[in-house]
């Protein structure tokens, strides 16, 4: 199944500032199905996790044809990106701990301008090779955002993805997939630095280019929260449907972009088992994420968010 956004190549050459939508937030958050999920939009291309661009040279993290053809294309399209191969970009301007490691000052101030001028560049190619109008980026990373912020090239749009921390951190604790684990306290630090950073980032961001969504309200009603982050970005694509999606020609993301389709039925987010330590850790976040506007929550689903006694959890 061909893409929606690949079907018509070129077709949006023309357009001189693509909207892009960047999903920012904690990882095991569910970002990628959002993203598969408009990028099955017209005029919507997922282009996944475009942090890892620079760290694998431009090339696809799967090897299929039309993938490598694709971002072959892309790379062709963006000069001076060679000198910033590799993670030292990544580390010094993107991950959260750079903020803290003094010793990368120097370089974060020495690549803060070619590492835009290459985002701006590579988001500009993305848009021109897909033949489209909106670029998803679900990188997460909420410095990421901030250096985006300053691209005047592109519209930015913040979409900051905020799942149960009873669940991310249920997820950090699997073995069983092919991904990272991290152990529950640390977990929770990354989740406490990820939510300091994100809401500084989200606050600063023009209001009416940014949005709260809950990833529990997403799978619930997918095509309402789809509609208002469509609204959100200006698009009027209709909702596609649900029952075959295709993954499309994401650069990066996690392993439901191995299968070629996938299906999103609504349904209620199966609760992780609680922690008596990680909810009492992020109840101060449980309180303010609660309260962040605008969001894509109904009333009912943003008091849900409230914060309740970290006694009332089982160990």
């Amino acid at each position: 199944m061909t893409p929606p956004a690949a079907a018509e190549p070129r077709a949006a050459a023309r357009v001189s500032r693509p909207k892009v939508v960047y999903v920012m937030g904690a990882g095991r958050s569910g970002s990628t199905i959002l993203g598969v999920t408009l990028g099955n939009c017209a005029g919507v291309f997922y282009a996944g996790e475009l942090d890892a661009w620079l760290v694998r040279a431009g090339v696809p993290q799967l090897d299929d044809a039309e993938r490598v053809r694709f971002w072959g294309e892309v790379r062709a399209q963006v000069a001076g990106a060679r000198d910033l191969f590799g993670v030292e970009a990544q580390r010094c301007l993107e991950r959260s701990l750079a903020l803290l490691r003094v010793r990368r000052w120097p370089a974060r101030r020495r690549l803060r301008g070619p590492y835009r001028r290459v985002a701006e560049d590579l988001y500009l190619a993305v848009a021109r090779t897909a033949g489209v109008e909106h670029v998803v980026d679900t990188s997460h990373y909420p410095l990421r955002a901030r250096e985006l912020q300053a691209l005047r090239g592109v519209e930015l749009h913040l979409v900051y993805l905020v799942r149960d921390p009873q669940s991310v951190v249920a997820s950090y604790n699997r073995r069983d997939v092919a991904q990272y684990s991290k152990a529950t306290l640390t977990t929770n630090v990354y989740l406490w630095l990820t939510n300091l950073l994100a809401v500084a980032v989200f606050l600063r961001h023009p209001r009416d280019r940014r949005l709260v969504l809950r990833y529990e309200d997403f799978v619930a009603d997918p095509p309402r929260a789809l509609r208002r982050v469509l609204d959100l970005v200006g698009s009027p694509a209709a909702t596609p449907p649900l029952e075959e999606l295709s993954t499309g020609l994401a650069f990066q993301g996690n392993r439901v972009l191995r299968t070629p389709t996938v299906a999103l039925k609504a349904r209620a987010d199966a609760p992780a088992r609680p922690s008596r330590l990680t909810a009492l850790l992020q109840w101060p976040w449980k309180l303010l994420l609660g309260r962040l506007r605008p969001t894509t929550a109904t009333p009912a689903a943003a008091a849900a968010m409230l914060p309740t006694p970290a006694g009332a959890c089982g160990s």
